[in-house]
């Protein structure tokens, strides 16, 4: 089941950046964030749950670690090609596979481990395929705000395993998005208050796909990591298929160039996940 979870979680994911880079074309960062955060956090009032302090001081570091991912790479997102800045974000399996085998000591069978290289492989074709668009990896900004949201984020991912084990994935989810749209909103009322020539805020449905979509990506997430039987690997890598997703919004929708390379690249991408679920 958890399989399937993660699949569901990754075409959410993908409509989820893919209306994330429209929203930011009408707002800024940090107002997008925030409100986003805080739709998603009302939609949640049923899932919230009791817990101790101990339970709420272990979503304290998740509520950081998410927080810093998402701006980071929501600024990445805004000055990249939606095809590059998904790419970039989709290297993140690469870390979270080599530390839960270090930490969490997880194995893989042969065909995951197929499933595994090959996706690995289709990713770092992806990322050569970018540098067709005149990106210079090491001095472009935009690139250097996705590494940052890569590295939190994997971060992210390795905590969310460990504090699982002992929460629901209800209370996770719940407290830790009021959590993070509090320090959004802690984060704008500074930026505002040092902006004396800020715009006003424009409303944008593309706003509500956000916070629908990460909702529901999330929840089919935690719910499947929850399961004892799964891979934070696998769960991780699969979620990266959300690139997919993107690319194919990104192309339809915003034409967006340089795509034939890359679609040859996904689709060995696609074939590694499809690997990866049949063998678990």
């Amino acid at each position: 089941m958890w399989i399937y979870l993660s699949i569901i979680s990754a075409v959410l994911l993908g409509v989820y950046d893919f209306a994330k880079k429209q929203a930011v074309s009408r707002n800024s960062v940090m107002r997008v964030l925030f409100v986003s955060t805080a739709l998603t956090a009302l939609l949640l009032l049923p899932c919230y749950e009791k817990g101790g302090t101990t339970d709420f001081l272990m979503i304290v570091p998740k509520v950081i670690l998410v927080g810093l991912s998402w701006i980071s790479g929501l600024q990445g997102m805004k000055l990249l090609p939606l095809t590059t800045s998904s790419t970039i974000k989709a290297s993140r399996p690469v870390f979270v596979v080599l530390f839960s085998i270090i930490l969490f000591g997880e194995r893989l069978n042969d065909g995951q481990w197929a499933g595994v290289l090959l996706s690995l492989s289709a990713l770092w074709l992806l990322g050569r395929s970018s540098r067709k668009e005149g990106i210079i990896f090491g001095k472009d900004k935009g690139v250097w705000w996705m590494v940052i949201s890569v590295i939190t984020g994997v971060a992210s991912a390795l905590y969310d395993k460990h504090i699982m084990h002992g929460l629901s994935p209800n209370f996770v989810q719940s407290w830790s998005t009021l959590g993070i749209a509090l320090f959004y909103g802690v984060m704008l009322l500074f930026q505002e208050m040092g902006n004396k020539q800020s715009s006003r805020f424009v409303w944008d449905w593309n706003i509500v796909a956000v916070s629908v979509s990460i909702l529901l990506a999330d929840m089919a997430y935690f719910h499947a990591l929850k399961d004892p039987d799964a891979l934070l690997s696998i769960v991780s890598l699969m979620r990266r298929g959300c690139a997919i997703v993107t690319f194919v919004l990104s192309v339809i929708i915003l034409k967006e160039k340089n795509v034939t390379s890359k679609a040859i690249d996904l689709g060995l991408l696609m074939t590694g996940m499809t690997i990866m679920a049949f063998a678990s």
